[in-house]
């Protein structure tokens, strides 16, 4: 029932207009301003198990539209929610739903580290922390292992916020700190 609501919220976002530009979702955001940090979470949540706007666009989001901290902690606590989803999508449904969202290709890639579990998990938890990592691909792919739900979500909990702070911060000042780097 929720996956119900979460598709039609998305679906009805997606109307508004609200994930096409920055604009539209702060304007958004700024009308609810009790409503606008669970909105923002949800979007969050959307974004992880339904792949319509980067990840990295939707976390400098809610640093810009919330502020540092509390960004942070938006983008954090609707990430972690959509990896368990996906986590538990991909374990119930198993592989025919992971390849509605990626291509066999990708998917053989990935599942291949699968073989030996206790590698899989070293692999998976260096993933987590590091920026660029298809980590939505790889909590699907978590899903179809043996690993323990425990353990998927301590290294979620763990690892997770250092790749959010580092999309955050980095898209927010990379370019600030290239441009004094190129001496512009």
């Amino acid at each position: 029932m929720s996956f119900v609501v979460l598709v039609l919220l998305t679906i009805y976002w997606w109307r508004l207009g609200i994930f096409e530009s920055q604009a539209k979702m702060r304007g958004y955001l700024a009308d609810k301003q009790i409503l606008g940090p669970i909105i923002f979470v949800i979007i969050q949540i959307v974004q992880v198990v339904i792949p319509i706007i980067p990840g990295g666009i939707s976390l400098v989001g809610g640093v810009l539209f919330f502020g540092p901290i509390w960004g942070f902690v938006y983008n954090y606590v609707g990430i972690v929610i959509g990896s368990i989803i996906n986590f538990y999508l991909a374990r119930y449904y198993g592989k025919p739903f992971i390849l509605h969202i990626v291509s066999e290709n990708t998917y053989n890639k990935y599942e291949a580290r699968t073989k030996d579990q206790k590698k899989f998990d070293i692999f998976f938890a260096l993933c987590i922390v590091l920026p660029l990592a298809p980590d939505d691909i790889l909590c699907m792919i978590a899903g179809l292992t043996k690993m323990k739900f425990s353990r998927f979500l301590w290294i979620i909990l763990l690892l997770k916020p250092w790749t959010i702070l580092a999309y955050s911060m980095g898209m927010l000042y990379g370019g600030k700190w290239l441009f004094k780097l190129i001496g512009k």
